[in-house]
């Protein structure tokens, strides 16, 4: 009697070789980490809030008074009131770079003369918490850790 012989189904199936999708999923992981930017990690300003009774350690007379303010629109302006000064207007560009170098003229002024740079932060009430925090990067940016929180009255 004669054998027959099985017919090994599994030597017809097609091979797939994935070896070249690995290839090409590397190279498209490359690219998505180059191509992609990385968001500027917000600088650590320490605040220390006042308590009950705290006094001032620095006498008034050598401080340097700068008043910032932040409209509802996203400007910025420095001398919030009469005479104010519109410095930063687009809100896209979050390094705010004239109020930066108006902050770095009057710091540099300030040591000069040997005084430190208060700086008193007024804004409107429909500003952004993303323009608030560029504005106290560029405070720490420029080594200004006096700093005051208010809130802007159109009265």
């Amino acid at each position: 009697m004669r054998r027959k012989r099985s017919v090994n189904v599994s030597d017809d199936e097609p091979v797939l070789d994935i070896s070249s999708l690995i290839d090409v999923c590397f190279l498209l992981l490359i690219y998505f980490l180059v191509t992609s930017t990385i968001q500027p990690k917000e600088q650590d300003l320490p605040m220390a809030l006042p308590g009950p009774s705290v006094e001032n350690p620095i006498p008034i007379e050598d401080m340097v008074n700068v008043m910032i303010g932040m409209k509802e629109d996203g400007s910025i302006v420095m001398n919030a009131g009469d005479d104010e000064e519109v410095l930063d207007t687009d809100i896209a560009i979050r390094e705010v770079p004239q109020t930066k170098e108006r902050l770095k003229m009057l710091n540099d002024l300030a040591r000069s003369s040997g005084c430190e740079v208060f700086v008193q932060i007024v804004s409107e009430e429909g500003v952004t918490h993303q323009r608030f925090i560029d504005v106290l990067n560029c405070l720490k940016g420029e080594g200004i850790s006096k700093i005051s929180i208010a809130n802007y009255d159109a009265e």
